[in-house]
């Protein structure tokens, strides 16, 4: 289940790609401190690529990305990419170790691939929410009912309606 609720997030981000125009995607919105859409969708594709790339090796350092313009500047590469790592999740659980510069020179913490997924998803969602108030600004453009909404607050929702 996590697996495929990750896969439809990404594809939710590449739905919203394709509608977007490259000018769209680039132009600054200061409603986002003057961030683009795809700086938005370029930090989501990075940290998922933190994952999957070092997933054989066992340690993930969100920190130390490769943060590429490229994918930030043209939509077309970002879908690429989003495609790419999308029919790469499918990988067994195992046990991972994190490191991060956060708090000291290097910390490590123990976790694993299913919690990095997880935490990858609510951060995709977190950045959906912020891209869904630039897209206010953009009424030609249709999301999904869930794009930039919590898993939790969706359930929430639905047991309210009842």
């Amino acid at each position: 289940m996590l697996i495929q609720s990750v896969k439809n997030n990404l594809s939710e981000n590449i739905d919203l790609l394709r509608q977007l125009t490259n000018e769209e995607f680039t132009q600054q919105n200061p409603e986002l401190s003057n961030a683009t859409i795809g700086e938005h969708m370029r930090h989501i594709i990075e940290l998922f690529g933190c994952l999957l790339e070092n997933y054989d090796y066992g340690l993930i350092n969100y920190d130390d990305r490769k943060r590429d313009v490229l994918l930030q500047t043209d939509k077309n590469e970002a879908i690429a990419i989003i495609e790419k790592y999308r029919s790469e999740l499918d990988k067994p659980n195992k046990s991972l170790s994190l490191t991060h510069n956060c708090f000291s020179d290097k910390e490590m913490v123990e976790t694993n691939y299913f919690r990095e997924l997880l935490y990858n998803l609510e951060h995709s969602i977190h950045h959906q929410a912020l891209i869904k108030v630039a897209l206010y600004r953009l009424p030609q453009i249709k999301i999904s009912d869930s794009f930039g909404i919590a898993s939790s607050t969706l359930e929430y929702r639905k047991q309210c309606a009842q």
